[in-house]
């Protein structure tokens, strides 16, 4: 396997299931229906990486034959946050490990001109402070989305919160370390640079056109 270089705040997920499926992401002949299933799939793999070190409290549970102690997460739900909408993809995956989990959206696109994110919807709990957040979006470019994204979490009120992309670009990595130097970044590739158009190379294409259908 070829050598990445070390970036502050990321995590790069190596685990051969996970690289396996990303390899059969990138190809352009896999067909929408297995597109889905595969970010499904990672972003599990993903999750279950980024949510290890989540408090544990103890409790009491009775099992068939005696009264025992257990752990269970502490604190609040977690909550996922997919940028929409290419993000979306990632949540089911995600709550068939955290059923439990609630699931707040934001709403952002690219402008293709100027390649900085423009905002035009933002909805999570109420209760931001108490809970810990999972951002999510397959793609991690030029980092603007993220943050963006970053920003309206916080000015909502909320202080722990992890990143979990599929593929990354060390200049998006870079951004968002620079901005967010708190949140760590989880992703499966870190790929080798962006394009003029502000695309990852090699990268996967567009995530949303191939998770919907519409490329």
């Amino acid at each position: 396997m070829p050598t990445t270089p070390a970036l502050n705040g990321l995590t790069l997920v190596r685990h051969p299931l996970v690289q396996h499926k990303v390899t059969l992401l990138r190809d352009k002949a896999t067909p929408t229906k297995i597109f889905k299933e595969l970010v499904d799939e990672i972003a599990m793999l993903m999750a279950y990486e980024a949510t290890i070190d989540l408090a544990l409290e103890p409790v009491g549970v009775e099992t068939p034959l005696e009264q025992t102690i257990g752990q269970r997460v502490a604190g609040k739900k977690l909550t996922l946050v997919p940028i929409l909408r290419a993000g979306l993809g990632m949540v089911e995956g995600i709550l068939k490990l955290v059923p439990s989990a609630r699931v707040g959206h934001i709403g952002l696109y690219r402008d293709h001109d100027t390649l900085e994110p423009v905002a035009y919807y933002f909805k999570i709990p109420g209760d931001a402070a108490e809970r810990d957040f999972l951002l999510l979006d397959p793609m991690l470019a030029t980092g603007g989305s993220a943050v963006a994204a970053l920003d309206a979490l916080k000015k909502a009120g909320a202080q722990r919160i992890r990143f979990i992309c599929l593929v990354a670009a060390p200049a998006g990595v870079e951004r968002v370390h620079a901005a967010h130097p708190d949140v760590p970044i989880f992703c499966a590739a870190l790929d080798r640079e962006l394009n003029e158009r502000g695309y990852i190379l090699p990268g996967l294409g567009d995530a949303g056109d191939r998770l919907f259908g519409t490329r």
